[in-house]
């Protein structure tokens, strides 16, 4: 007990050392060096015993707490006392935290106070996978790793289970700067949510339906909590990156792409309907393609998740190692907000720019892009699908193939999906998460998900029998409107955070949207090469701007013939 007091003192005063002279303990004047060892022994970030913690640096064993250690040079190590507090013990030099760390009393207290944190404790259970999730430790660097790459890192409830109660430990912990979540492997980052194990589930009956709607309702606590994180949160979207993935990924202020990048929301095709935030996120993207990516499940490489949003950089997969450990070495001033931590970020992440593979040609773009927005903003399903068909010159093979694509998908997941996109512009990302819960829950009861999953994944004849079978069987508001929008009968779930916004907050790192050319180009008579310059110097010259914002003039500007400045043209569809 004297050497835990001793330690306090030591914590809160920041001046003395503890030292044996002549038998018993004095105080000491106490090194700058030192100072910062014992404020990084002094952390309120603890172990947990579920999972596993790689950390960075050689690992080992300790056999008095049975917890992995960290092994340091002999001199960057203070010695510890038996009786010092469990998390006293785990020494990891350069961190930096709070001189004093509040006690293990003041953390639920802070919890119990905090009106954005809820009271629900998120556990692993006693069947949950130890090896699911890795998270690994590096000065200020927090990763979650992913860690089922024979199943693309496919995400289940015990891998959520591990990562909700960490995220919500490193909000507390002011060692943890920089959150990164990526997958094992180097095929996915995370292919989507185990839906045939959920699939499966259903055939159970109530119970089994019961227990895939709390899958969700988990599910999206989680990607609430990453949408409303406090702390800078990167997705890396190395490979493949789908559905569940995709929840994972897009609501963080930082998403970055790579050659290896494979994105889509493939709902549609396993009679699903686009969720994990995609009511929020898809009606957010430029003029219309959040539309045509949930109805179509259309696939984009790492450069056009890009240059149309979905990523806010493009890196190639051999700097990521390389970006991680500079990332790691960032520190920050105690009092810098969110927004100036990701600025730092943002700024390093540009170091590791090599440039756009030419082999990955931007194809989301020009004509295409206008014969997206000519087709997949119309009022109706109906109207889309009339538009496909009387599409001609160069994108007639590709209106050919999308409306090919339509008609195979679930012609219920299709009007649920574009139903989505006209409302969820107006919903919050509160009432997103919820709404989809609640469309999730009545999607377990019909049969067109179990169907769907069946010939996609378990029979795979891709012949699923569709009921209805038909896009012409619809009728909207009684098969759609009333059954999957009416949120009566069915229990709102909670979150694990009440915050709630209706844009995001910190989500301005990527390309230029067309919103902002066009108010630029709306408040002031500029010249095209004028416009450029601007987002160039904007963005510090990233990479993709000019192409980016050459492509939204040529399709929405016209040139005025007197001074060469641009007007902004309206296009209706």
């Amino acid at each position: 007990m004297q050497s835990r007091k001793i330690c306090s003192i030591i914590a809160k005063t920041e001046r003395f050392s503890p030292v044996r002279l002549n038998g018993s303990m004095k105080l000491a004047p106490l090194s700058n060096a030192t100072v910062d060892q014992i404020k990084a022994n002094y952390t309120n970030e603890r172990p947990f015993s579920s999972g596993r913690n790689y950390l960075s640096a050689k690992t080992t064993k300790d056999n008095s707490t049975n917890i992995t250690r960290q092994a340091q040079p002999s001199h960057q190590i203070i010695e510890e006392q038996s009786s010092m507090p469990l998390k006293a013990k785990i020494n990891s030099a350069g961190l930096r935290i709070r001189a004093h760390a509040p006690t293990r009393g003041n953390e639920s207290k802070e919890l119990a106070e905090d009106p954005h944190i809820s009271q629900e404790i998120i556990k692993e259970l006693p069947d949950d996978s130890k090896e699911d999730v890795i998270f690994d430790t590096n000065f200020g660097l927090r990763t979650i790793e992913l860690n089922r790459p024979e199943k693309y890192n496919s995400l289940d409830g015990s891998m959520i289970r591990k990562i909700i109660p960490r995220l919500q430990e490193w909000t507390k912990s002011d060692m943890a700067n920089v959150i990164i979540i990526k997958g094992a492997g180097s095929k996915a980052f995370c292919a989507g949510g185990d839906v045939a194990a959920i699939a499966q589930q259903n055939l159970l009956g109530e119970e089994g339906q019961r227990r895939s709607c709390d899958f969700f309702a988990l599910e999206y606590k989680l990607d609430h909590l990453i949408a409303t994180y406090n702390k800078p949160f990167i997705a890396l979207m190395d490979g493949y990156t789908m559905g569940g993935g995709v929840g994972l990924s897009i609501h963080a202020p930082i998403r970055i792409a790579t050659e290896r990048t494979t994105f889509a929301m493939p709902e549609t095709s396993i009679g699903f309907f686009p969720d994990v935030g995609a009511s929020f996120f898809l009606p957010r993207l430029c003029g219309a393609l959040g539309t045509y990516l949930a109805l179509t499940s259309s696939r984009l490489d790492g450069v056009n998740a890009f240059f149309t949003g979905v990523a806010t950089h493009f890196i190639h997969s051999s700097s990521l190692y390389s970006m991680e450990k500079r990332l790691a070495e960032l520190r920050f001033r105690d009092y810098d907000s969110l927004e100036e931590r990701l600025d730092l970020i943002n700024s390093t992440i540009e170091e590791f720019v090599t440039g756009l593979p030419h082999e990955q040609p931007i194809t989301i773009y020009g004509e295409r892009r206008k014969a997206i927005d000519r087709c997949f903003s119309k009022p109706t399903v109906n109207d889309i699908i009339a538009a496909l068909k009387v599409e001609m010159g160069p994108n007639e093979q590709w209106a050919k193939d999308t409306l090919d694509a339509i008609q195979k998908r679930s012609p219920t997941s299709v009007y649920v999906a574009f139903r989505q996109m006209q409302v969820g512009k107006k919903w919050s990302i509160l009432e997103a998460f919820r709404r989809e819960h609640q469309m999730a829950t009545r999607f377990m009861r019909k049969s067109d998900f179990n169907e769907g999953v069946q010939a996609t994944l378990i029979r795979k004849d891709g012949k699923p029998k569709w009921d209805p079978a038909s896009l012409k069987e619809i009728k909207p508001k009684s098969r759609i409107e009333e059954p999957y929008f009416d949120t009566r009968g069915i229990e709102p779930i909670s979150f694990l955070a009440n915050k709630d916004f209706k844009e995001y907050p910190n989500h301005n790192y990527g390309l230029p949207s067309e919103e902002q050319v066009e108010t630029l180009v709306s408040s002031k008579y500029m010249k095209p090469s004028n416009v450029i310059e601007h987002f160039i110097k904007l963005t510090r010259g990233k990479q993709g701007v000019k192409e980016k914002v050459q492509d939204i003039m040529d399709r929405n500007t016209v040139t005025l013939a007197e001074n060469g400045s641009l007007l902004w043209n309206e296009v209706t569809y």
